[in-house]
């Protein structure tokens, strides 16, 4: 059950900032400092029961035409590019939303079932976020420069590192922890404006240790870089999805003539997808001159591979090889941050990453804003040349923070929630062996898997136009198992659970004939 409570900006903040911005905003305008208190102690519920009753009644209404067609609406195409022309769907287009739904130009209600390209975990129009709107009406600004970051994102700083290190995210951290400079204890921020940019900043300084922005010598100066990635089932280095800079694209198989032209100064190669054997023959290969391993990059569920989930105990392995070699670890966790009682899904498996990249859903739909989080010891790029733009927003800091309070309040729900959806999954897959070969992923993030391509993008439009949930056929890479990817919102309750697996045993009923 999810549980509601209430906060202030005052009691999320602290008195003593609120107490500040209060004076602040009255000296600029006049307002009566009392009455700006008072909006900083008002208390926001966040999960009042009117809107939690809301959600298990519109869950019985997906599908259902509520408003007329807003055809007029429809007519405007924008000014799109080709690509983006061709994917583009009008009818499921938002006209307004509510928690785990949103209205389509169509008239018809839809379920958000890949909490809309995983950006909203809590929802739209989460009630916590009215703390938001708050803020705005005190005068917190958003943006300011890199050099001037706000209290809010400093104390963001502190919450996202404690919850990293596995300690409570209200008590002040130890200054040895924060002064350490041991690989694999994460004690920086960065904060970025997309996940892209936040994995970029993780490579820049991966190859920090080959090359100098500040002319200074580096530490592998003879040596020639090499990325490790997860392999495609081909052998190849698809598999993986770490962003759209042309760097990240590279460690993922794209703009192949570059990379090849690029072997003598910088390698991307693959591991074989939970093979330690593999792992620690790529380790003894690339770490042979005149060859250095730059870093592991790895994603733990590959929701662009089938929602693959690694093994802990590859991983364990992995990383101690890692260790040993001398090799950075970049654990990319801009999918499933947020979406785990832990907030961070490599907390679960145990591991010590040196980067993790972060983003998405921590911000609730409501800003672009990733997070980097950094090992002391690889904390080397100048202030330019670690950034690429201006991250250091407040009203994004606010909105990490109000969803890390909603996740530590509810971590028994997210993780009972997510058991039961996966577990049914699997069953509804067993029930459906023509069909269906098993499922994939893990908890709210978790794909349906199929023996044909076909199968799998007809299950996909099937659910999309007829039954109005919103999920994807992932059948694009080559020899990649196809699957049914969903991501549940974190507001999802055991009873939506049932009434959406009904839905998919209808449709797979339904194509079975």
């Amino acid at each position: 059950m999810i549980k509601n409570f209430s906060r202030s900006l005052e009691s999320l903040l602290g008195a003593e900032y609120t107490s500040a911005v209060c004076r602040a905003r009255a000296a600029l305008t006049g307002e009566s400092e009392q009455a700006l208190v008072k909006l900083a102690q008002e208390p926001v519920e966040f999960y009042p029961d009117p809107f939690a009753a809301r959600q298990e009644i519109l869950m019985e209404q997906v599908g259902r035409q509520l408003c007329p067609p807003a055809q007029a609406v429809s007519a405007e195409p924008g000014a799109p590019t080709d690509s983006f022309a061709a994917a583009q769907h009008y009818a499921p287009a938002p006209l307004s939303a509510l928690g785990c739904f949103r209205l389509g130009e169509d008239g018809r209600l839809y379920f958000a079932g890949k909490s809309e390209h995983y950006h909203i975990p809590l929802g739209h129009g989460f009630p916590g976020y009215a703390l938001l709107d708050k803020a705005r009406a005190l005068g917190i600004p958003n943006a300011t420069h890199n050099n001037t970051r706000g209290y809010i994102t400093r104390l963001l700083e502190r919450r996202l590192i404690a919850a990293a290190n596995g300690r409570p995210m209200d008590e002040p951290l130890p200054q040895t922890l924060l002064q350490a400079r041991q690989p694999g204890v994460l004690n920086r921020v960065l904060n970025l404006e997309t996940g892209s940019l936040a994995v970029e900043a993780a490579l820049k300084m991966m190859l920090s240790r080959f090359d100098t922005l500040d002319g200074s010598a580096p530490a592998y100066a003879d040596r020639i870089p090499v990325f490790l990635v997860m392999a495609d089932n081909d052998g190849g280095v698809t598999a993986g999805y770490h962003g759209t800079t042309v760097l990240a694209q590279m460690l993922r198989g794209l703009w192949p003539s570059l990379a090849e032209k690029c072997k003598d100064a910088l390698r991307v190669e693959s591991v074989a997808i939970n093979d330690p054997e593999s792992f620690r023959s790529a380790i003894e290969r690339w770490n042979t001159p005149p060859y250095k391993t730059a870093g592991f990059c790895h994603e733990l569920i590959m929701m662009n591979y089938s929602g693959t989930r690694l093994d802990q105990a590859y991983l364990t392995g992995a990383y101690r090889l890692c260790r040993e070699t001398d090799t950075p670890v970049l654990c990319d966790e801009i999918q499933s941050s947020a979406w785990y009682d832990t907030l961070f899904l490599f907390r679960k498996y145990g591991l010590q990453p040196d980067f993790v990249s972060i983003g998405k859903g921590f911000p609730g739909g409501l800003y672009p804003a990733s997070r980097l989080l950094v090992s002391g010891a690889f904390d080397c790029l100048s202030q330019f040349g670690a950034l690429v733009t201006n991250g250091q927003e407040e009203l994004a800091s606010l909105a990490y923070l109000v969803t890390m309070e909603f996740v530590s309040h509810n971590g028994a729900h997210i993780e009972a929630v997510g058991k039961t959806y996966h577990d049914a999954l699997r069953q509804l897959a067993a029930r459906h062996p023509a069909l269906c070969s098993g499922a994939e992923g893990d908890g709210h993030m978790s794909a349906l898997c199929f023996h044909q391509v076909p199968d799998a993008a007809a299950f996909a439009a099937r659910m999309n136009r007829e039954f109005c949930v919103d999920i994807s056929a992932q059948t694009y890479k080559a020899n990649c198992r196809p699957v049914a990817l969903t991501k549940l919102p974190l507001l999802v309750t055991e009873p939506m659970v049932g009434k959406l697996i009904a839905w998919m045993e209808q449709c797979l009923s339904e194509m079975e004939g």
